[in-house]
């Protein structure tokens, strides 16, 4: 039986792969399809008396809950805020609701509260509303949380995947890899000459410079689960165009190809939790790099690759070498509990 036909949920349908892309559309679509849903974004633009918002949720269920670089209670905040930016959004509130393991240490869940309390502060979001539910010792493996957002959007630009257009640069924010590294590392015990740190950190503020200084975006995509290679995929298919990628232009620590290679990983499939792809006329290609890398953060942004009409669908990456391969999907799952 083909793996895309089990008759039961695998780990790979969390993948954010083919798994979860069937499962989504065949499933989660059908059943409730609307004009919110069919744009395949990181959240929905939708207009309430003249004000214009973006809506989205997420729910967080890494294993360790403490990393380095980062925890559930820090990337829970992040990971939705920047939900929010990829949809052009400036985040203003977000709801937390937490699901916590009889048994859990009562400093554990203070730890997470409290880095939850200084990751909305330095993403100048509040959180207005939550729930707390407890479930039997050995159901819930700790703590899992979900967290909703909501936020404004100030302009007119109508950023998400059916704005892509051939002829785009694809710029990407930074290096890749270290968030998949980092739980990875300390999920089995493993030992490198140097510590990989998570990436998990919040962009608004770079998303937010970019539309101030008035940089056409058609589209921009959080590298979260499935990675860089995932994140284009979804956006080719969607918008029924093809990519072209060059590997010399695409950072990956030292550090964290090493680590890759030693665990049988492509960094290009690795999850990030600070890094994201934007889509941008050839224009505002130039400018746009110079804002993402005037920050500290995105020091290693480069312009990565480009949308044309060849190969619809289809993500190709050039090699260092001058050689050509596609880059699909992944089926399986690489790294589980990863965010």
């Amino acid at each position: 039986m083909p793996l895309t036909d089990y008759p039961k949920i695998l780990l790979a349908h969390g993948g954010g792969g083919k798994l979860t892309h069937q499962l989504i559309e065949k499933m989660f679509i059908p059943a409730f399809r609307n004009g919110h849903l069919d744009s395949r974004h990181d959240g929905a633009v939708m207009d309430l008396n003249g004000v214009k918002i973006a809506f989205t949720t997420d729910s967080y269920v890494v294993h360790p809950l403490f990393f380095p670089g980062g925890d559930i209670g820090s990337m829970s905040i992040y990971g939705t805020v920047n939900d929010l930016a990829m949809c052009g959004a400036r985040p203003l509130y977000l709801s937390a609701g937490l699901i916590i393991e009889e048994g859990l240490r009562m400093e554990v869940l203070s730890r997470v509260v409290n880095s939850m309390k200084q990751a909305a502060q330095k993403s100048s979001v509040t959180l207005v509303t939550g729930d707390t539910k407890v479930v039997d010792k050995g159901k819930g493996d700790g703590l899992f949380i979900n967290t909703t957002g909501i936020g404004i959007i100030e302009h007119q630009q109508d950023i998400s995947p059916k704005s892509v257009q051939p002829g785009d640069k694809i710029l990407l924010s930074g290096d890749l890899g270290r968030h998949g590294m980092a739980i990875m590392a300390e999920r089995e015990g493993l030992s490198f000459e140097s510590q990989i740190k998570s990436d998990s950190a919040p962009v608004a503020e770079i998303v937010m410079k970019l539309l101030e200084e008035g940089t056409q975006i058609h589209c921009m995509r959080d590298l979260t689960r499935g990675g860089l290679s995932s994140a284009l995929n979804e956006i080719a298919q969607t918008r029924n165009v093809g990519m072209q990628l060059i590997e010399e232009n695409i950072s990956v620590r030292g550090d964290v190809r090493a680590a890759c290679e030693i665990l049988g990983l492509d960094p290009l499939y690795v999850a990030n939790e600070g890094r994201f792809i934007v889509f941008v006329p050839p224009a505002d290609a130039k400018r746009a790099l110079n804002i993402m890398r005037s920050f500290p953060l995105d020091w290693e942004a480069s312009i990565i690759g480009e949308v044309s009409n060849d190969m619809p669908g289809a993500v190709t990456l050039t090699s260092k070498i001058g050689t050509h391969r596609v880059l699909d999907m992944l089926t399986g799952e690489q790294l589980p509990r990863i965010c």
